[in-house]
């Protein structure tokens, strides 16, 4: 027999026939469904969306063919995987559907129950029609739909956390429960949620590998639970479930005020047992657990630090001589635990649509010195948030100390610390459990000779996302910016959300989401990550903010630092945390980012989910506007404009300077516009209207005002005035390339080609100029190595951007929201890979190098996981001509700009179609395959 050939000799008569395999097998589909997802996600568990959307990517099946397409699609959903095999969706058999989408496809199945698995596959149809081989098959399970199927109690100890004390003052409890069972089970998902983190086990076995669980929910109304699959763990008999509790969370003062939640750390849980799964769900389960008065408490030997309040983070500190170890299996002597606590508490449950907090990148130490003082100082060689793991050796009671700071000359920043108690055995090993540090020094006291350098390790903790893109170019400062960026950012993504900072606040500012949204996107897979942020803001919608500490028992919701529940809809600066100071644009966030979100993933429920969100947001600015410019509001920290550009706070910042009131009218005409098209795309034509009239109604009033039309700028002339009067279209258009010239004069010669802008304005200013093209001016302000700069940050030992462009000024941070927005244009400026604004999702985009001049680069590269699947960019100029090497996948088409003196050759290619000259460029458009291609 040969490869593709199969040679039947028949001697009949003496005639030799020669039997071709090829002739009769069927032709090969020239793609294959790959990397399936549902919500976003691979495999979820608990979903409680009773209509999940379903996605998948495309594989060429011939890595040097050209215009692989997507023309039909069939997915099958089964209630078990043998079901799925054998080609039979007994739960939905989509049929043959005529489309080539294949992101955000609506399940249209029976209706789905709780407690279940869906198993699913695809198959598609490609451009001549021929049927694809079906996809690896993949899965989700369902949470519980309805909240009346929750049966389990809100338990803990009896410890409760008293605000007034100088320190915490409760241990972290265990719980436990014994359950038997009269076989091994083939079916057991336990559903955990809590306020404050937790940490499951079964019969002594860890379960999972997230850490610091759940992602953080405004606890004044919501908890999420997260589903877990114990039956491998479970066994015929006696089996233990034990839940370990942190408090983290529990004692956050802005979740604090709740009138039926105690200040302690608390969970609810439930879960069926069965022998095996049931497709019709009738089975009689072997066992339920449910949360109750039943389960046993006992104290573990850890507690917080601090009072996870603002600067006060703290640590842990695990005291090895209230060790019990077999404190989850059966072998533990209950006699001394007590009955959990019953707590009568009213919290929204939901599923947790984002992927949990994971251990990343093992961070090894690069020296240790011993201090004069006898403590020793470990250099981790770059600043980080997450844990470290230390091996220590003492006397029994011998306290070991930990302090963590961001700054070299400090021994601790923002007041992190840990501490380790030696046990009877004299040596034993701290590790964090539910806390995390930040920095990258650690100093070490209570030891009696110095550690060794592999005793020491770290972590980066962060939300486990995929990555989405890689990028290398010839300017060895612009990938250092990049690395850095994208660093920076995956150490601020706990718990499902941005934290503005992980050492001194942990909160999620809508201000700081403007600079490191679109960075995000361009280099993460965070759909499902920004999906739940958003319901974060939903949840905070109608309280005033809360800013400031909080010292006494009201404190929550005390009158001077606000936080009323006004039930409008006027939202806080940050969520899910309420606290922190800001203005319109942090609000604004809930404008934008549903919109950059549609852009990015073609994700219209997105808009559909936070329309009314945004319609009294709209409304509330809306009643504080007189002759349609917008008024300042709230109190002394709701009205921020800009924020932290040079020099600021010796300039002074939190003002009622033209500049802000500027500012802060730009970017509400700036929502109304967004909205506006938001409107548009759901079909609302009324509100459409409406905020399209009163965006060009309020632009008119803001120019009149802040117009100055001697150097045809705005207010103080500020690089964030004008980038956010040209962002919101405020210049009539007789006027507006006259206020990018002044733009232009301000980077380059005004501010000798620096940046001059802070978190806001710097994310308004590289929006415009992306959105632009000006890649010329973004590359002087990236390519600076004086003060301020990202240089600067470089030249200066930095290993993660700071908060100011300032290193020294105490008080702030050296890992920091701020400066992210340079990320996104590695990616869609300097490499080129442009969304279509005509084409949400990617099956559409641009590939449009940076102009001859606009940099000094001389090559780029990057490879970008696109929603729609893989696109692959590389140029390089030399010798004065353009070479590019790109990948455009299956089922998308790319189109390419470059300028008329940088025509290529197409001819080898004839699937390559010119379409023309449009704003200066000459366009190309390339369906799906691999070029390479040079100038004429």
């Amino acid at each position: 027999m040969m490869n593709r050939y199969l040679l039947v000799l028949f001697l009949l008569g003496g005639v030799g026939f020669f039997f071709s395999e090829t002739a009769s097998a069927k032709p090969r589909s020239s793609i294959l469904p790959v990397s399936l997802r549902c919500e976003y996600l691979e495999n979820p568990k608990g979903l409680d969306v009773s209509r999940p959307r379903l996605g998948w990517l495309l594989d060429a099946t011939d890595a040097g063919a050209f215009g692989q397409r997507q023309t039909a699609y069939r997915v099958l959903v089964a209630s078990t995987a043998r079901l799925l095999a054998k080609e039979k969706g007994d739960v939905w058999d989509s049929g043959w559907i005529v489309s080539d989408e294949m992101q955000h496809v609506p399940y249209k199945g029976r209706e789905l129950q709780s407690d279940r698995t869906c198993h699913w596959k695809v198959q598609v149809k490609d451009e001549r029609g021929t049927v694809s081989a079906w996809s690896k098959p993949a899965f989700w399970t369902t949470g519980l739909f309805d909240s009346g199927e929750w049966k389990g109690k809100w338990i803990g100890s009896d410890e409760l956390y008293n605000p007034a004390a100088s320190d915490n003052n409760i241990t972290d409890p265990w719980l436990r429960k014994t359950v038997e069972l009269s076989t091994k089970p083939g079916k057991a998902t336990l559903f955990v949620a809590s306020v404050g983190y937790h940490e499951l086990y079964v019969n002594g076995e860890r379960i999972g590998d997230e850490v610091l669980a759940p992602a953080v929910a405004d606890h004044t109304k919501r908890a999420s639970y997260v589903a877990y699959d114990i039956a491998a763990n479970l066994r015929q008999g006696t089996n233990v479930i034990a839940i370990w509790l942190g408090t983290s969370w529990s004692i956050f003062p802005g979740y604090i005020l709740h009138e039926d939640r105690p200040l302690t750390p608390i969970v609810t849980a439930q879960g069926a047992i069965f022998e095996e799964e049931s497709p019709q769900g009738d089975a009689k389960p072997l066992a339920t657990v449910v949360t109750d008065a039943s389960w046993k408490t006992h104290p573990s030997p850890n507690r917080l630090l601090g009072k996870w309040d603002f600067r006060n983070m703290g640590g842990e500190i695990w005291d090895a001589r209230r060790e019990i170890p077999d404190w989850n299996v059966e072998t533990c002597d209950e006699t001394a635990w007590r009955a959990a606590t019953e707590y009568p508490t009213k919290l929204t449950l939901s599923a947790q649509l984002v992927s949990g907090n994971r251990l990343v990148d093992e961070i090894q130490p690069v020296g240790i010195v011993a201090q004069p003082d006898g403590s020793y100082r470990v250099d981790m060689g770059v600043n980080f948030a997450g844990w470290t793991e230390v091996h220590v050796n003492g006397k029994e009671g011998d306290t070991i100390r930990f302090q963590y700071s961001e700054r070299e000359q400090d021994a601790m920043t923002f007041n992190l610390h840990s501490a380790y108690v030696i046990g009877a055995g004299g040596k034993g090993t701290f590790r964090n459990r539910f806390n995390y540090s930040s920095g990258r020094w650690i100093t070490i006291r209570g030891l009696d000779k110095a550690p060794a350098i592999n005793d020491i390790s770290g972590w980066m903790v962060r939300t486990d996302y995929r990555d989405a893109a890689r990028f290398e170019c010839s300017d060895i400062l612009q990938n250092w910016i990049y690395d850095r960026v994208r660093w920076t950012f995956e150490n601020l993504s706990l718990g499902g959300f941005i934290v503005d900072c992980p050492q001194r606040e942990r909160m999620g500012y809508g201000g700081d989401a403007h600079a490191t949204s679109e960075t995000g996107m361009f280099n993460y897979q965070l759909g499902a990550f920004y999906t739940k942020w958003m319901q974060d803001w939903r949840d905070v919608q109608g309280t005033e903010p809360m800013v400031g500490n909080m010292l006494d028992t009201n404190y929550a919701r005390k009158a001077m630092t606000s936080g009323r529940i006004l039930n409008n809809g006027v939202l806080p600066h940050t969520a899910p945390t309420y606290w922190g100071g800001g203005g319109p644009a942090w609000g604004g966030i809930v404008v934008s980012l549903p919109w950059f979100m549609y852009q990015h993933y073609g994700d219209k429920r997105v808009l559909e989910e936070n329309f009314e969100l945004i319609d009294r947001w709209l409304g509330f600015l809306g009643s504080h506007t007189k002759d349609d410019i917008l008024q300042r509001f709230g109190g002394q920290w709701d009205f921020l404009g800009d924020w932290l550009w040079p020099n600021a706070t010796a300039e002074g910042m939190n003002n009622d300077k033209p500049e802000t009131l500027c500012l802060n009218n730009s970017y509400y005409v700036f929502n109304l516009r967004t909205a506006a098209k938001i409107a548009e795309v759901l079909g609302r034509k009324a509100e459409a209207d409406q905020w399209g009239r009163q965006a060009d109604v309020s632009a008119k009033a803001v120019h009149a005002r802040f117009f100055n039309e001697t150097d045809d700028s705005y207010a103080n002339g500020s690089m964030a005035n004008l980038a956010a009067a040209l962002l919101a279209e405020i210049p009539p258009s007789s006027l507006r390339e006259q206020v990018v010239d002044r733009l232009e004069k301000e980077i380059l010669d005004v501010r000798g080609g620096h940046i001059h802008a802070g978190i806001t304005g710097g994310a308004l200013l590289f929006k415009f100029l992306r959105d632009e093209g000006r890649d010329d001016l973004i590359f002087s302000m990236l390519s600076k190595t004086t003060y301020p700069s990202w240089g600067y940050m470089k030249d200066n030992g930095a290993t993660t951007i700071w908060e100011m462009w300032e290193k020294d000024l105490p008080g702030h941070s050296l890992l920091h929201s701020s400066y992210l927005y340079p990320g996104a244009w590695y990616i869609d400026g300097l490499a080129g890979i442009k969304r279509d604004p005509q084409h949400p999702g990617f099956q559409r985009f641009i590939i449009r190098p940076p102009v001859p001049g606009a940099t000094s680069v001389s090559w780029a590269e990057a490879v970008f996981e696109s929603p729609a699947g893989e696109i692959r960019s590389k140029w390089k100029r030399e010798g004065g001509q353009l070479e590019l090497a790109l990948t455009v996948p299956p089922n998308t088409v790319a189109v390419l700009h470059v300028l008329p003196e940088e025509a290529v050759a197409i001819q080898q290619y004839p699937t390559i179609t010119e379409l023309g000259e449009a704003h200066g460029f000459l366009r190309y458009e390339l369906p799906a395959g691999t070029y390479r291609l040079n100038g004429l």
